[in-house]
Formats: structure tokens, C-alpha cells, sequence
């Protein structure tokens, strides 16, 4: 894709998943990128799967150490000049009741999913309205739209995400810089394995709907052209987007069927 040639890219949560799978795609679509996730080993292990590795530079980051990233953003600037795609990718799911739930579960949700988030898009924007241009890719959920049981506390983190970051898009509209949020359906992640149960423990289970649901690499596939056309809101998925059109132009069906849904 010509949209990605040279521009530099940096993509958080970028060792699993989505975030692993949008960094082949776009160093094999010909930018260069800095990649961030908590485990340095990991990051190495992406960096050398890339078609240039020299291209990719590795930023090991925490997004609940929010005080730290000032001084990596200006890190990725030093190193490459510019920061034209940010990838607001990291984030963590939830499987218990909000009943059961521990509030330190819901902050920690709200730290990694909402504040890491927002975070990282306020140290960066310096930096984009300087060159006067960019574009910020968030990684939301079909939750971000629609609330079902055992996600309380995700769907709230997600739904945060799309008040600031519309409200963004709309104080940037003449700043040539981009806010394009993605809310995937089911993909065969980790992403239920690593949801945190009511005390915060590890939920260690695949859910159905993420087993039969797209590959990563199929839906990086999909997110790269969402990308490149620099959309505001897509929804990639299969029939659970349904939800979202449910809740939106048929509310009171919508409150009938989430009650009886299984949910995993």
C-alpha cells in the first residue's frame, strides 16, 4: 500500500494479536516503525520477523507509567524525524460480573484501556500539529458501542475511548491530522485468555466467539485499508457487529436479546 511508504508508524501493544500483525503488514507495506509493548524479549522477536529490522525501533513501554511518556515520544521523534500513524493499540478485556468485581479491576481496565490510551495520543500531538499532519488510529470494541454482562468495566473503558477521542477528531478538523477508530468483533487473540476475572486474576480460557473469529493477520489485512483511507469509525467483524446496529436503531430489541445471549 503506497499510503504507508515512509511514514513512520508506532504501535503499541505490538508483540500479540492485532497489534504484532499490523506491524508486519505496515513494514511490509514500506514504513518504518517503533514498536512498544512491556516485554523487551518480545519486541526483539518482532523487530527480527520484519522485513527490515533496521527499520523497526524497539520502545519498550508500560501505559500505566503514564509519567514516562513524554520522554519516549520524544525518543521515536529524535530517532525518525517525524510520527505521521500512531496505533493506540494496548488494552486488556474483563470476564466477571460488575457485581463480583473489585474496584482496583475496574481502575486497572480504566488505566490501561482509557488513561494509557489518551495518554500516549496527548504526548504525541505536540509532535504531529508541529509538522502539521498525522493520523491516530485507536484500537476500540464492538463494547466500545454496545455493553454486555461480564464487561462492565471493558465496555466503560472503550465507550470513554470514543467521547475524547470524537471530541478530538473535532478540534483537529483543520490540523490535517486523522482520528480513526476500529471496533473489532471476535479475533483469535489472547485477548479473552488475558482478561482479568473479578480479583484480577487471569481469566486462562479462549472464548468461542475468539477461537472461530478472524486471524490477526486477516484482520490486520482488513485495518490497513481502514487506515489508509483514514475513515473515522469502522466495525470489523462478523455477525457480533450485528450488536451495534441492534442497539442503535432497534434499542428495545437490543435490551431483550443481551439479557439472553450467552456471553463467554
Amino acid at each position: 500500500m503506497s499510503y504507508f511508504k515512509n511514514k513512520v508508524a508506532w504501535v503499541t501493544g505490538a508483540t500479540s494479536g492485532i497489534g504484532e500483525h499490523l506491524v508486519y503488514a505496515m513494514a511490509q507495506a514500506g514504513a518504518k516503525i517503533a514498536i512498544s509493548s512491556r516485554r523487551a524479549s518480545e519486541l526483539e522477536r518482532v523487530q527480527a520477523a520484519c522485513p527490515k529490522p533496521e527499520d523497526i525501533l524497539i520502545i519498550p513501554l508500560d501505559v500505566t507509567q503514564i509519567e514516562t511518556f513524554p520522554q519516549v515520544s520524544e525518543k521515536v521523534w529524535n530517532h525518525f524525524g517525524q510520527i505521521d500513524i500512531l496505533v493506540l493499540n494496548a488494552g486488556i478485556s474483563q470476564r466477571s460480573l460488575a457485581k463480583e468485581t473489585q474496584i482496583d479491576v475496574d481502575q486497572r481496565l480504566m488505566a490501561v484501556n482509557y488513561f494509557g490510551v489518551i495518554g500516549l495520543a496527548k504526548a504525541v500531538l505536540p509532535y504531529m500539529l508541529k509538522q502539521q499532519s498525522g493520523q491516530m488510529v485507536v484500537t476500540s470494541s464492538v463494547m466500545g458501542k454496545v455493553g454486555t454482562p461480564m464487561r462492565s468495566a471493558y465496555a466503560a473503558s472503550k465507550h470513554a475511548l470514543h467521547g475524547f477521542f470524537d471530541s478530538l477528531r473535532a478540534e483537529l478538523k483543520n490540523d490535517n491530522i486523522a482520528v480513526t477508530i476500529i471496533c473489532p468483533g471476535y479475533v483469535r487473540t489472547e485477548i479473552s485468555i488475558n482478561a482479568l476475572t473479578s480479583d484480577g486474576s487471569k481469566h486462562k480460557k479462549m472464548s468461542p466467539g475468539n477461537a472461530n473469529g478472524y486471524t490477526p493477520k486477516e484482520f490486520a489485512a482488513k485495518a490497513m485499508k481502514v487506515i489508509a483511507k483514514r475513515k473515522e469509525e469502522v466495525y470489523i467483524g462478523g455477525k457480533e457487529i450485528m450488536a451495534i446496529y441492534l442497539k442503535r436503531y432497534l434499542p428495545r430489541l437490543w435490551s431483550y436479546v443481551v439479557t439472553r445471549i450467552q456471553v463467554t
